[in-house]
């Protein structure tokens, strides 16, 4: 692991250990010792989408291990340039799927917001990489072509607040988007897709945790985390502040070949979460968006690992495999 001296020297608070993160891949391995991967790493200016990594989570990372799980999650390999058939910038169909600004619906009585563009850190395998966040962010104009949408449909009982992350966005954004929903007789469930308890858990400040003390509906965080090793006492505790909060806590992984594709991988993983407050909820196959074939699991490897995870763990512990088809009415269990 990395020395405690690498997160001790951190500024404080959220945004300036964001701003902090680690960019430049060279940088990365210099830290944990892996010089010899630098001819693999793609340059930043071959690289549309950019390597960023906060300091906390490479404090996670194995040093000297080429493989160690959290890096290939995160490192910009040359494998991304390798052009693949089937792999697509659009995998899971967002655009087709867009209703207003930053809206995208694609399942009954639920509405997705982009809340935005940003994320504290930048995962290989992110199925919208590729997306156009500069058009299509429901942040614009302060949120108003998103909340008249959703006041114009009154069959949308869920919105789910995704991105990006929208916990990169300041607490004072997050409560002027709830105030307009709270207006909005028919919304009654939030759901909150976010990376940043696990990759930099001093977001979960005391004004996110007034922030969630204010909302009219019951709360569902996701996170999302996809390896045992992503868990820390910080993170622990970021999650017991959310649970404290009232929010509920599930887990969202991505079957990712090198990562978690191991029934001992996936069953810590489980048990991590478990201890930590969060049941699993969902393991997504890998979409197939440009640039990301490399972390692939096939399906009937896929299938059999989950079977073995439910020959060794109790069915709460179980997430559903399941992989998203566009223009479905719903994910699809494999």
């Amino acid at each position: 692991m990395i020395p405690a001296s690498i997160e001790a020297a951190q500024p404080e608070g959220w945004q300036a250990e964001w701003r902090a993160s680690l960019t430049d891949p060279a940088e990365l391995l210099a830290v944990l010792g892996l010089g010899s991967l630098a001819a693999r790493v793609i340059r930043p200016a071959r690289d549309a989408f950019p390597m960023r990594v906060p300091r906390p989570f490479v404090a996670r990372m194995r040093r000297g291990d080429p493989h160690d799980p959290l890096l290939r999650q995160v490192l910009p390999l040359d494998d991304e340039l390798r052009p693949m058939p089937g792999y697509a910038l659009d995998a899971v169909g967002d655009l087709a799927a867009r209703e207003a600004r930053g809206v995208i619906r694609k399942y009954h009585g639920r509405a997705l917001l982009i809340a935005t563009g940003s994320c504290a850190v930048n995962c290989r395998y992110c199925f919208r990489r590729h997306f156009p966040y500069a058009e299509e962010t429901a942040a614009a104009a302060r949120w108003r072509e998103a909340v008249d949408w959703i006041r114009a449909h009154p069959d949308v009982a869920e919105v789910i607040l995704s991105g990006g992350d929208p916990w990169s966005l300041s607490s004072a954004r997050l409560e002027e988007l709830t105030a307009g929903l709270a207006t909005i007789g028919h919304v009654r469930r939030l759901r909150i897709h976010t990376r940043l308890p696990v990759v930099l858990p001093s977001r979960v400040d005391d004004g996110l945790i007034r922030w969630l003390g204010t909302l009219p509906w019951p709360a569902v965080v996701v996170i999302h985390a996809n390896h045992a090793n992503e868990f820390d006492a910080s993170v622990d505790r970021a999650l017991a502040r959310l649970r404290d909060a009232g929010a509920m806590l599930l887990n969202q992984s991505v079957l990712l070949a090198g990562v978690n594709d191991s029934v001992d991988a996936l069953a810590a993983l489980s048990e991590r979460l478990f201890a930590a407050g969060v049941l699993p909820y969902y393991l997504h196959m890998l979409d197939p968006v440009r640039g990301a074939w490399h972390f692939d699991v096939p399906d009937a490897a896929a299938r059999r690992l989950v079977e073995a995870l439910r020959a060794r763990l109790p069915g709460y512990l179980v997430p559903r495999l399941v992989r998203e088809h566009p223009g479905a009415a719903a994910k699809t269990p494999l």
